[in-house]
């Protein structure tokens, strides 16, 4: 995600990037989200789905660290898990599933529009899956048709 030069400058139309940002080192973020708007097509767009740091933290507060948050096709996942990443995972020797930061829904946009992407579209997702969802368009966007892309792209 850091270095895409093997694509081609604004030669992609979308980018889906599911539960891959928060395996970055918090100083890696910018140079990923630069990479997707410089392959994007002036028209592209980028969604991205995150873990949702506020509404895990809240379980956490509520001393539920390692309780069942809910249960994936990976099985148990517990707030810890979605903080730091799949321990089971990582047991099992696969330890690129550390998760090295994180967002919030406003901690996400900023770092969008930091990177440069002209409109966005989150929102939380929250129980079961306290997750984030983004649509960062590289050009202005008005935002009845940004909310239809978002609306289009698992914003339901």
């Amino acid at each position: 995600m850091t270095d895409m030069s093997s694509v081609q400058t604004e030669s992609v139309d979308a980018i889906y990037s599911s539960h891959n940002i928060e395996h970055l080192y918090p100083h890696e973020v910018p140079l990923a989200l630069t990479e997707f708007k410089r392959v994007l097509k002036p028209n592209g767009f980028a969604v991205i789905a995150c873990p949702d740091l506020q509404s895990v933290c809240a379980l956490i507060a509520d001393d539920k660290l390692t309780d069942v948050a809910y249960t994936s096709p990976s099985g148990p996942i517990a707030p810890l898990d979605i903080l730091y990443g799949h321990r089971l995972s990582m047991a099992s020797g696969n330890l690129y599933m550390a998760h090295r930061c994180g967002f919030t829904e406003k901690v996400l946009r900023g770092t969008l529009q930091a990177a440069g992407f002209a409109t966005i579209a989150s929102r939380k997702r929250g129980s079961p899956v306290f997750d984030l969802l983004a649509v960062a368009s590289k050009s202005p966007m008005a935002e009845q048709e940004m909310q239809l892309l978002a609306q289009e792209h698992s914003f339901r």
